[in-house]
């Protein structure tokens, strides 16, 4: 079954010196600030549109990895992803870099490197972001 989240942003103001607030419609979590200054200088408590999608990706990786290492019979005892969406202004997103440490009984770091490759190649957040380059860093705690 297909399910639709939503988010709306509503933006005051010219791109460098306006600002806006994100609401996560479907969460109800909290309304986060966003700014060009903060997603091309320092984020000085704002948000931007990498951070989300850094938070998106670390999640969904951590899901199917999570989701890979159970159905081959390693469940994960602790996973911890971060995900780092680097942007060029003017030029775009030019990357993503993953880097996964796991707590994972009964298996060696090359079986974990394996999975997290899959878990890379296979979430939903990376196939969307199909056009960018997505590298990965992957050990075992």
């Amino acid at each position: 079954m297909a399910t639709t989240r939503q988010a709306h942003t509503v933006w005051e103001g010219d791109l460098l010196k306006g600002n806006g607030v994100v609401t996560f419609d479907s969460s109800g979590i909290a309304d986060q600030p966003v700014s060009w200054a903060s997603r091309a200088e320092q984020a000085n408590g704002k948000t931007s549109p990498e951070e989300l999608i850094a938070a998106a990706h670390s999640s969904c990786f951590s899901m199917a990895l999570s989701n890979g290492l159970a159905k081959a019979g390693t469940p994960p005892t602790k996973l911890t992803t971060q995900a780092d969406v680097t942007l060029v202004p003017g030029t775009g997103i030019t990357g993503v870099h993953i880097t996964v440490v796991g707590e994972v009984e009964g298996l060696d770091e090359a079986s974990f490197v394996k999975a997290a490759e899959d878990a890379k190649a296979n979430c939903p957040v990376s196939q969307a972001l199909a056009g960018t380059s997505i590298t990965l860093t992957a050990s075992l705690a």
